[in-house]
């Protein structure tokens, strides 16, 4: 499937079916994602490449290569590249629903919360 192309880096969806969608995101160094939850899904991520730290529940920890972590279906999130080179995971998404619009930001570097 395609690269899709976002402020903070790129994903490419790996595999989808009824309830779960796997992909590859790149998240560029210096970066992070939004402060967000999601109302219908819970992910997993295994990191694969690169350092930062991960915010899960309200605790930030250090991740790195053979990192997982379980994000809540609710639970607010984020990564972050604090690395110098491209931080690489792969996201296991569950739920009835796994549309990107499934996504509540409370805070971004992008200027996507409203």
């Amino acid at each position: 499937m395609s690269i899709v192309q976002k402020p903070w880096g790129n994903y490419q969806i790996l595999h989808r079916e009824t309830g779960i969608q796997v992909k590859r995101i790149e998240l560029r160094p210096g970066l992070r994602f939004s402060l967000q939850k999601h109302l219908k899904r819970s992910e997993k991520w295994v990191i694969i490449q690169g350092s930062g730290t991960a915010t899960v529940g309200g605790k930030t920890v250090s991740i790195e290569p053979g990192s997982v972590l379980a994000v809540a279906c609710g639970q607010k999130h984020r990564m972050h590249n604090t690395g110098q080179t491209p931080l690489v995971f792969i996201e296991v998404q569950f739920g009835d629903y796994l549309g990107e619009d499934d996504v509540v930001r409370f805070e971004d570097d992008f200027g996507r919360v409203s």
